[in-house]
């Protein structure tokens, strides 16, 4: 090794600093833990060094530019190297970044949280960023990134489990005792209240680490895109309902949307031998047979209580029995597939509303609509 071999390695052994390439690490440790008497220590304006000797911390340099030498700084007098003559301090040093961290992304699943305004859970999701500073650089080395070389992205990893964690908890805590509609929740009108509440359900979290998390930005709770449309749906047809009928019981509701599915279904056909007769009777009722059902389950607001659900079914022309759909009339055993069948089934119920009618009704009772072919 030549004479300007060994003077850069002196000089390189004279100065301590952070390298370029390690300014975005939270945490940076000297990769040597023996240092040259009079070396120059500088740290930067946004971080601060940390001197641990035997596991334990012996100081907190703030930032500048520091001459180790232990007649300036007396605690390097407990980390001189005696085999070395004095010459030699032997100690880890740690670099810390004390600035705000903005921009760290996070984002994931916070699960099947209950709508209520109807009762219909949901999926939600959600992502943004996040933004951290640490406070105390003594307490996140000792507790969370310890003595070892610690990889650059372990700190913003661990606090994004912890965002994602209050998050899932705060959000269905604020839906339960606020009763926040869903969508509301994800057009972003309550983002600000979400935000303060999970910023200060973290600081528990994180606190005992030295770290804070700062704001939340570009916060944003999602929902699943199926539960989307079907709430978005479920909304628009109550809405329709206090309109045209004066009820608005949204879990009542949410009932007998789930009654019209089934409905719908045996308008498809079903796939048994009554799905053609199922068919003509929903198919032609339409969305009268959905709201009739839905009326059905809705507390009756002025009589005070609740309608029990009539079961669908046909007018037998025989027997004038209201049976179960099918080829076959299950009371007298006469064809129900006859024009005539078809046309009973259809004046069993309301062309306006759904509702059933009494045989010798002319008129609804729910709508008040006059009876076809009365």
């Amino acid at each position: 090794m030549g004479v300007l071999d060994w003077f850069k390695r002196g000089v390189g052994e004279m100065m301590v600093a952070r390298p370029d390439d390690a300014k975005a690490h939270v945490v940076w440790k000297h990769p040597d833990p023996t240092i040259p008497m009079k070396s120059q220590l500088t740290v930067e304006s946004d971080e601060v060094a940390v001197f641990f000797r035997d596991g334990k911390i012996q100081a907190v340099l703030p930032p500048g530019r520091h001459t180790l030498d232990s007649s300036n700084l007396p605690f390097l007098s407990n980390l001189i190297d005696s085999f070395t003559g004095g010459n030699v301090f032997i100690a880890e040093v740690f670099f810390v970044s004390t600035r705000e961290h903005p921009g760290v992304k996070f984002g994931g699943r916070v699960g099947h949280v209950e709508d209520p305004k109807s009762g219909v859970p949901a999926e939600l999701l959600v992502h943004g960023e996040f933004a951290f500073r640490v406070e105390n650089p003594e307490r996140l080395i000792t507790g969370l990134v310890g003595m070892g070389r610690t990889e650059p992205w372990l700190v913003r990893s661990w606090m994004k489990e912890q965002v994602l964690k209050v998050i899932r908890d705060r959000i269905g805590e604020l839906l339960v005792k606020n009763k926040w509609p869903l969508l509301d929740v994800t057009s972003g009108a309550y983002t600000e209240e979400v935000e303060q509440e999970v910023l200060a359900g973290l600081q528990q979290h994180v606190q005992p680490y030295g770290i804070q998390i700062v704001r939340l930005g570009n916060f944003v709770v999602g929902m699943d895109e199926e539960d989307a449309v079907t709430l978005k749906r479920l909304y628009t047809d109550a809405a329709y309902l206090r309109t045209v009928g004066g009820v608005g019981a949204y879990k009542e509701f949410a009932a007998g949307k789930a009654l019209l599915g089934a409905g719908e279904g045996m308008a498809e056909g079903g796939g048994s031998a009554g799905g053609e007769a199922a068919g003509g009777l929903l198919g032609g009722a339409g969305l009268g047979v959905g709201i009739g059902l839905a009326q059905l389950l809705v507390q009756d607001h002025r009589g005070g209580h609740t309608l029990a659900p009539a079961a669908p079914g046909l007018r037998c022309p025989a027997c004038q029995a209201v049976v179960p759909p099918g080829r076959f009339c299950s009371a007298c055993g006469q064809s129900l597939e006859a024009p005539a069948a078809e046309a009973a089934a259809r004046e069993a119920f309301c062309s306006g509303c759904g509702s059933p009618l009494a045989p010798d009704a002319r008129f609804c009772g729910q709508c008040g609509r006059a009876r076809e072919g009365g």
